[in-house]
């Protein structure tokens, strides 16, 4: 038996395939947004950089970013050598090998997606330094990078390196 809709139903009908098709499309579209990607050719500017008392050997320097699914790799360049440092990210831990030993890090997301908290664990003289670094994009050509590490008398040092992307 053939049922004979009004136009006020089949108004309704579509307005409700509408409302449906919005609650199923809005949130896929919002989860492939997905996280930032950092890659890219980045060159500190120290000029909006603020690193206070620290000096540029604790921040600065130009360095190159490589982003897939899983890993972020970083690659920077200091007297003519080459060090790259790759960090999972998936929280999961990540073992990098530096001139005087090897340092230790996870990786994990804001819950927005938006910003990178990097935290690394190294060795130095018996003693363990633990540093914290959080990956900002303030735009799509200019990354912040806030660092956080212990100082010489036992407190705390925080930085902020600005990137331009080249």
């Amino acid at each position: 038996m053939k049922k004979n809709y009004t136009n006020k139903q089949m108004s309704f009908l579509r307005m409700l395939s509408v409302v449906m098709c919005l609650m199923l499309i809005v949130p896929a579209m919002a989860k492939a947004q997905g996280k930032t990607n950092f890659a890219g050719n980045w060159a500190f500017n120290e000029s909006k950089s603020k690193l206070g008392d620290s000096g540029r050997r604790f921040g600065g320097g130009d360095f190159v970013v490589k982003q897939e699914a899983n890993l972020l790799s970083v690659e920077r360049s200091f007297n003519d050598q080459s060090f790259t440092s790759k960090y999972t990210l998936d929280g999961k831990e990540s073992v990098n090998s530096f001139g005087r030993g090897e340092s230790k890090s996870t990786a994990k997301w804001s819950d927005d997606g938006k910003s990178l908290t990097i935290v690394t664990k190294m060795n130095f003289n018996d003693m363990e330094i633990k540093s914290t670094q959080v990956w900002t994009l303030n735009d799509a050509k200019t990354l912040s990078i806030v660092s956080t590490r212990p100082n010489r008398d036992g407190g705390t040092v925080t930085t902020t390196s600005v990137y331009d992307k080249k």
